[in-house]
């Protein structure tokens, strides 16, 4: 919904979301592109790193490894991370600044709501191992608040 929201709000052509200039302009189309770059990246790692136990649903397998590595040592939801970037990505080049701020709050309300869902059966499964992986590594954005 927050993606469908995003896209849904576009600001006119040759407006800027800040109204700084060209130079601005071009410096927001260089950072979003970066984000978009590094967002499809750590998404990529993640699903990589996951193998088999990747899935659209929350689920736990048979054997199923509670992974730290790659970039679940800097977040424990890196695909949502990556998500978050490629929202943030879209609504700086493309979304007017209202409908920026509600998909990114949208994106927010849902993906937390999915990461409570997830950390639920993971805890189940991993208890205490799961408990100290979540004291130590930050949920979605890669810093300790």
């Amino acid at each position: 919904m927050a993606f469908a929201l995003v896209w849904l709000g576009h600001r006119h052509p040759g407006l800027s979301i800040f109204a700084f200039g060209r130079w601005f302009e071009f410096l927001l189309l260089v950072i979003a592109v970066t984000l978009l770059i590094g967002s499809l990246w750590v998404c990529s790692a993640a699903v990589r790193v996951l193998g088999k136990q990747w899935s659209l649903q929350a689920r736990v397998l048979e054997g199923h490894k509670l992974i730290r590595e790659g970039p679940y040592r800097f977040v424990r939801h890196p695909i949502y991370t990556g998500m978050l970037g490629m929202l943030i990505a879209t609504g700086l080049v493309y979304s007017h600044w209202v409908a920026f701020v509600a998909a990114l709050a949208l994106y927010g309300v849902g993906t937390a709501i999915r990461v409570r869902s997830e950390e639920k059966l993971l805890r189940e499964q991993f208890g205490a191992a799961f408990d100290d992986y979540k004291r130590r590594v930050p949920a979605v954005v890669p810093v300790k608040f």
